[in-house]
């Protein structure tokens, strides 16, 4: 995540992932307390146990900094408004094919995805980037992941609320 990325969160994902990074935070010192007490069993090179308790503990640090820059760029509150899609709206497209399925979903992070029911795709998967500045009946565009090319058009768009 570069420095001039910013992700719309509503207050509550906001404060449910500070509240998961204190809890990471809190853990620091059970962790290092678990590596010394597995490092005390012996030989290194063939201790499972210390390998493990440094893998988690890897883990969690990367967990730690990516909440912390997460948050420290996030805009929190009401998702913008406008007359184009953005980040933060829910969206509502029917794809242009043989078929009349439609698909509404947010456009926002996977951040938010446990406080609300939709979909949610990222502003930088392929769809994502396409529909960004689309406004309501415009056709765009996207190439999928196995290189199929999919028009979608924009039906709805609107503020999420979550």
């Amino acid at each position: 995540m570069s420095t001039n990325d910013a992700t719309w969160l509503s207050q509550d994902a906001y404060d449910r992932l500070q509240n998961e990074l204190n809890e990471h935070i809190a853990q620091r010192p059970a962790m290092a307390a678990e590596i010394n007490a597995r490092r005390e069993e012996g030989d290194l090179k063939e201790n499972g146990g210390y390998h493990a308790a440094r893998e988690e503990q890897g883990k969690a640090e990367a967990r730690i900094r990516y909440l912390q820059e997460l948050l420290r760029v996030a805009k929190v509150g009401e998702a913008p408004s406008g007359d184009v899609v953005s980040v933060g709206t829910v969206v509502t497209i029917h794809f242009d094919d043989d078929t009349d399925d439609t698909e509404t979903f947010l456009l926002g992070s996977r951040e938010i995805s446990a406080t609300t029911d939709l979909t949610v795709y990222s502003p930088e998967s392929a769809l994502g980037q396409a529909i960004m500045g689309a406004r309501t009946g415009q056709t765009v565009t996207y190439t999928a992941p196995t290189g199929a090319e999919i028009k979608v058009t924009v039906l709805s768009f609107e503020a999420f609320t979550g």
